[in-house]
């Protein structure tokens, strides 16, 4: 396993680029920022994300974190501007970006593609938060002719960022995100655009549950556009069938007997939900959890995860639970069923508590 120890050098200083930066920062990496915008690096740095790129940097590994219609275009040159770096990018389309790049010829065996699933509504250098990535998963979705040596330390960089790695290939990342990203952003917006029009007294009724889907409606047109673009193909069978599920609803309602496809809905509705991983789904069936009580404090956090780290046990998810007025807040920490009580006994034995 390849250990990443040297600078990072980060190519856009949006929500993805600071957040990356703010987080390698605080474990002492030495990160430089690049962008084509002067106002978002200046914003960046001074929001501690790390410093402003040089001439004389000789980074050990380059992140891409720039809208997919650019992202082939400036991974390939930092590949011929670094040739000793590995270069990753965090587009949220693998297969396009990876064909582009095959077609300008050029040399991929320090290239390796991945994809974190975080992100925000809100972008920009100042929406960047340092635990964006805990407990998230980082999927490499590397190619053939890719250097060992670059996954590893594209592997080892979601590491630090607190990530679960998960590896799979570009058209099977392409797939999956169309359905648990991409239809569910435009599902958002099209909820959220019927309250464009709507009565503003109607609208001053609405509860936490149009709030939750819709939180995410709020996002970058322009940036979605082009990750709907690139990833239409996987995109277009999902909202045909979200089509004809909606088709036939309306038919039940039309005709005035819509209980049996209003129960057929809500329960299909109930097993989907039960099968997300994390604390809006189900639980992860094949991993055992341990709640630990963290004070609310800073550093606590971070102090837990290297300990785990330090006891040699693989953290499989992260959820955090926390009230504004608590003092505590509840990690949730999934690991294998083996694991489970030495990872409690280790802990108690630092001085945590486990609820």
């Amino acid at each position: 396993m390849n250990h990443l120890t040297g600078t990072v050098r980060i190519v856009g200083a949006g929500l993805l680029g600071t957040s990356i930066g703010l987080a390698l920062t605080k474990q002492g990496f030495d990160v430089v920022i690049s962008s084509q915008s002067p106002k978002s690096v200046d914003l960046a740095v001074g929001y501690g994300a790390g410093r402003v790129a040089t001439e004389t940097d000789l980074p050990e590994l380059i992140v891409v974190c720039v809208p997919p219609a650019m992202t082939a275009k400036i991974v390939a040159d930092e590949l011929v501007r670094y040739p000793n770096a590995v270069v990753t990018d965090v587009a949220s389309v693998k297969v396009s970006v990876l064909h582009e790049l095959q077609a300008s010829g050029t040399p991929l065996e320090r290239y390796v593609g991945s994809h974190p699933m975080a992100g925000r509504e809100r972008g920009g250098a100042i929406s960047g938060r340092a635990d964006l990535f805990v407990g998230r998963p980082w999927v490499i979705a590397s190619h053939a002719g890719a250097d060992d040596r670059g996954v590893d330390l594209v592997a080892d960089l979601a590491s630090h960022l607190g990530s679960a790695v998960v590896r799979v290939g570009t058209k099977e990342h392409d797939r999956a995100v169309a359905l648990v990203s991409h239809v569910p952003q435009l599902v958002s917006s099209l909820l959220a655009a019927r309250l464009a029009t709507a009565a503003t007294e109607d609208i001053a009724l609405a509860g936490q549950g149009l709030r939750d889907t819709t939180r995410i409606a709020a996002s970058d047109p322009e940036l979605w556009l082009q990750i709907l673009e690139a990833n239409a193909d996987e995109v277009l069978p999902l909202l045909k069938g979200f089509a004809a599920d909606l088709s036939s609803l309306i038919s039940s309602f039309e005709v005035r007997e819509p209980q049996a496809q209003i129960r057929a809905v809500m329960e299909a509705g109930n097993i989907g939900v039960g099968r997300i991983p994390g604390k809006h789904g189900g639980k992860h069936t094949n991993y055992a959890q341990v709640i630990v009580m963290v004070d609310d404090r800073p550093g606590e956090l971070a102090r837990l995860l290297t300990e785990v780290g330090e006891i040699g046990i693989n953290l499989e998810e992260l959820q955090l639970e926390h009230s504004p007025s608590a003092q505590i807040g509840l990690a949730e920490l999934y690991v294998a069923q083996a694991e489970a009580e030495r990872l409690t006994a280790d802990l108690v034995a630092r001085g945590w508590r486990i609820a």
